[in-house]
């Protein structure tokens, strides 16, 4: 297919999902001349391929992302455009969702009514403006992303290329060798086997099925403002490795750094269903960036990220130099993965992938002291929503107000207005909830309000709540739903539909 027809049949689909609510005006952005004589320049070249990845000593069969040199996603630099050929070499149809981008909406990435997938062997063309930060692309289909359909998506600003900092990129996986959707059928009673092989199973509640010996995950979790430790879950399948950059601490990545100088981690955690505890060691941190939006810096040696989540971390080495582990600790258990910072001449030792002992849960401590460098404007609220997060193991359903993605009902609001929703979560588990094609600020936890982080992922708890405000200035359908992928694909999500004025 030649760039021309692919366009073409962007147009099409984007002219399409215009007709639905009044997105007419989109279309100027998305027409060859008329706000960016860019198509003359080449596309980068992306494309959803299969590859073979070993893990722990054993092939795997997973998919990648990849420019043409065999870069893993995409590093633009200030100022440009997000120009990109995607191409589905995959062997199956695909959809790529850019994650932390706040594109017009038929470039969201998704696949609905409006926006198909992209078939087989068939390319896609992109072209808007990108969000500057840390940020990262994955599947929207299927369980495509537990197979490792993501890559990191970094857009660099002025102020990054001014900062005396080294970038190091990690992104953080859960992977099985199982197929997903054994893995899945095993949590929904599916009937599917779950003995043998390397281990990978659901650690659901309820009766048994097809040989699974279901159990409820307590080991090692402490009462969280009142919560009994037998009313707590915190991961539902037992997987066979937890990787940084696709690799564990057989054999980890070790990224050579200056004595004396300044590194920043841009970690994100793309795990489908893993919150990790990053772990410094002997190096003092500072995040300066939460979802890609610069906040006040904050110190410390330990913080949690739940799935989807971004942090940006500077580090300082010691001017005598050394190997420095930056840990990724799963919550609630012992297994840990993450890279190796070393300086010129060090002695690189191994790391265990057990830590000595088990990790809590992944709190609301480093979100309560996140505060926004560019917060939103003061004004009144034109539209606020509640909405419940709910279902539960057994059966394993999960819903927002009891209804499942497809039962679900939008929130609907005007281009234009100020939105809070509060999500409050009354299931059995922690979710951490994903909103497209808005940025918006953590304005209340647990009904206290704070002038939080801006982002775009955030972790509600159990027995919790968080509330959310942002500006409605992007049109279309945008999904809102939790960023455990298991979680998602029964039924935890719904959509907010941003309407243009009349």
């Amino acid at each position: 297919m030649t760039i021309l027809q692919t366009r073409r049949r962007f147009l099409a689909s984007a002219a399409s999902a215009a007709a639905l609510g009044g997105l007419s005006t989109l279309l100027p952005a998305l027409i060859p001349g008329a706000v960016r004589p860019a198509w003359a320049a080449a596309p980068l070249r992306l494309a959803v391929e299969r590859r073979v990845l070993e893990v722990m000593g054993k092939p795997a069969s997973v998919f990648g992302i990849r420019q043409p040199d065999g870069t893993s996603g995409l590093f633009l630099d200030p100022g440009q455009r997000f120009l990109v050929d995607l191409a589905n070499r995959a062997g199956e149809d695909a959809v790529i969702h850019w994650h932390g981008m706040t594109p017009p909406y038929a470039q969201d990435g998704v696949a609905d009514a409006n926006r198909p997938l992209i078939r087989d062997g068939a390319s896609q063309g992109y072209d808007f403006e990108p969000r500057p930060g840390t940020h990262w692309m994955h599947s929207h289909h299927g369980l495509q992303e537990q197979r490792l359909m993501a890559a990191p998506l970094i857009v660099r600003t002025v102020e990054d290329r001014r900062e005396d900092a080294q970038e190091v990129t990690v992104l953080l996986h859960d992977f099985t060798f199982k197929d997903p959707a054994e893995v899945l059928a095993g949590l929904t009673g599916g009937g599917m086997s779950h003995g043998g092989g390397h281990g990978s199973g659901p650690r659901g509640h309820g009766s048994g099925h097809g040989g699974a010996m279901p159990m409820m995950d307590h080991s090692n979790m402490k009462g969280m403002g009142g919560m009994t430790m037998a009313a707590m879950d915190l991961n539902d399948v037992e997987y066979d490795a937890y990787l940084a950059n696709d690799r564990t601490f057989d054999d980890p990545e070790v990224v050579r750094v200056e004595r004396g100088g300044r590194v920043r981690l841009r970690l994100i955690n793309g795990a489908t269903s893993t919150a990790f505890h990053i772990d410094l060691g002997a190096l003092d941190g500072t995040v300066v960036a939460a979802d890609g939006n610069p906040v006040q810096p904050v110190t410390g040696r330990r913080f949690g990220m739940v799935m989807g989540q971004r942090l940006d971390i500077l580090v300082r080495l010691p001017d005598e130099g050394g190997a420095f582990p930056i840990l990724a600790q799963r919550e609630g258990e012992r297994q840990r993965t993450g890279i190796i910072l070393a300086t010129p001449g060090a002695t690189v030792n191994k790391v265990a992938g057990l830590a000595d002992g088990a990790a809590g849960p992944v709190d609301l401590s480093l979100e309560r002291r996140l505060t926004a460098l560019a917060p939103l404007a003061p004004r009144p609220t034109d539209a606020a929503f509640t909405i419940r997060l709910t279902g539960g193991m057994a059966p394993y359903v999960w819903t927002i107000d009891d209804r499942p993605f497809g039962e679900h009902r939008p929130l609907t609001v005007l281009k234009g207005q100020r939105v809070t929703v509060t999500m409050v979560n009354e299931s059995p588990m922690a979710h951490p909830m994903h909103l497209h094609g808005q940025h918006f600020q953590v304005a209340a936890l647990n009904g206290t309000a704070l002038a939080g982080a801006v982002r775009d992922t955030v972790l509600v708890p159990m027995n919790g709540s968080a509330t959310i405000a942002f500006d409605a200035d992007n049109p279309g359908r945008w999904p809102l739903h939790c960023h455990n992928l298991l979680h998602m694909a029964t039924g935890m999500m719904t959509e907010l539909v941003c309407e243009q004025t009349i």
